[in-house]
């Protein structure tokens, strides 16, 4: 267990994976029971929101790594649609970036274990 307190942006972050993950999931398994091509790796995708948010709220230092990477994936997707989806993400991916690596989120993923 994390002694360091946890930061509030690291909870907003967590949740927000936790639920963008879960909706995906649930919205997305029907390609997926209809065997859409893409569906398999759309899954993994969400899950791997659940499994950032899930250990973002432990403390895990790599899950924050994990998280900016999938942010930073979807930027790259969204440069190939519409320059509106690519301005969200990107903005999204600076919030998260802060969000996750702010002095205070630092010491949280540093702090000590017991």
């Amino acid at each position: 267990m994390n002694s360091v307190k946890r930061p509030i942006s690291v909870v907003v972050i967590a949740c927000l994976y936790l639920a963008v993950g879960v909706l995906g999931c649930i919205f997305h398994f029907r390609e997926l029971l209809a065997h859409h091509s893409d569906a398999v790796w759309i899954e993994l995708t969400e899950l791997l929101a659940i499994v950032c948010g899930a250990f973002l709220l432990r403390g895990d230092n790599w899950a924050r790594w994990l998280a900016l990477a999938w942010i930073a994936f979807h930027v790259v997707l969204s440069a190939f649609h519409n320059i509106r989806e690519l301005a969200i993400h990107s903005a999204l991916c600076i919030l998260i970036a802060w969000a996750l690596f702010h002095p205070g989120a630092t010491r949280y993923f540093r702090g000590d274990r017991t």
